[in-house]
């Protein structure tokens, strides 16, 4: 059986991933106790009528690392494959959407405050991120985190997963990426007139930088560093490993040098999911 556990934040979106696994044909539960896990498998296995099982767990489940350890471990070796997904957002992105919804936070009571609520569970929650896939919705609208855990559950593996995110550094550096490299040193597209229009992912800008000495050597420097410490990471029992490449606006040269990363990070047989975080949001407009 195939079972995604979602854990995070209150108000960072665990719904709507719970609802996008349902969608997709998952047999979904809110709210479960872990210790109740195995037996909820072993009743579905029972009956025969379902493959893929989605259960969300969150503060007021009580969770531990310990204890999210000990049943994924006790799981797979039954012989199930199980995914965790972690979503989280800023502070102030929670902040605002408890205010907007006008929903009290599990933890909020007389002793607590809406703010004090929200540190304590994200202490008290973070060292799951260590296990799980994260995702930060501070940014996502319900569509684009729809997309975004659909992508994930397409290139899950049982191998360590490589993300590669190309973006602008005047929007701000993403959060959660373990190694962030710099593209404005390279020549830039974007003030030929001509190429301007395009992007990374189009051949006049592919062809451009191709015939770039400095940008081979770039993808030839950031190819050798991530192949002498990928396989460390793996040692390591990472599931997944995540690569910021910047340049100005996100656009040219992150996306092309993202691009021809992946194409040899896959040849050398890593699972690779690759996001562009400027041209989603271009594509929304």
């Amino acid at each position: 059986m195939k079972i995604v556990l979602i854990s995070g934040l209150s108000g960072s979106g665990k719904s709507v991933a719970l609802k996008l696994l349902e969608d997709l044909g998952y047999y979904c539960v809110d709210n479960m106790p872990l210790e109740i896990l195995p037996e909820l498998v072993k009743y579905h296995l029972e009956r025969g009528a379902e493959e893929h099982l989605g259960v969300s767990v969150d503060i007021r489940s009580r969770i531990s690392l310990q204890k999210i350890q000990n049943q994924i471990a006790l799981l797979r070796e039954l012989g199930h494959e199980v995914h965790l997904l972690f979503l989280e957002a800023a502070e102030d992105v929670l902040m605002r959407r408890f205010s907007e919804t006008r929903r009290s936070h599990p933890l909020a009571g007389k002793q607590l405050t809406l703010m004090e609520s929200v540190r304590q569970e994200r202490d008290r929650l973070f060292p799951l991120r260590d296990l799980a896939y994260c995702i930060d919705t501070s940014k996502m609208n319900a569509q684009q985190l729809r997309y975004t855990v659909l992508q994930w559950l397409d290139v899950q593996s049982e191998g360590m997963l490589v993300i590669i995110e190309s973006f602008g550094f005047k929007y701000g550096v993403p959060t959660n990426v373990d190694f962030v490299f710099a593209m404005r040193s390279l020549p830039n597209p974007y003030y030929d007139p001509e190429l301007r229009p395009f992007n990374g992912m189009d051949k006049p800008i592919q062809d451009y930088l191709d015939q770039q000495p400095l940008a081979q050597e770039m993808l030839e420097d950031i190819d050798h560093f991530m192949n002498r410490w990928l396989p460390r990471m793996e040692v390591e029992s990472r599931s997944y490993v995540t690569i910021g490449l910047g340049c100005t606006g996100g656009q040219h040269r992150s996306v092309y040098i993202t691009e021809r990363l992946a194409d040899r990070l896959r040849s050398k047989k890593y699972h690779v999911l690759i996001r562009h975080r400027q041209l989603a949001k271009l594509a929304e407009r």
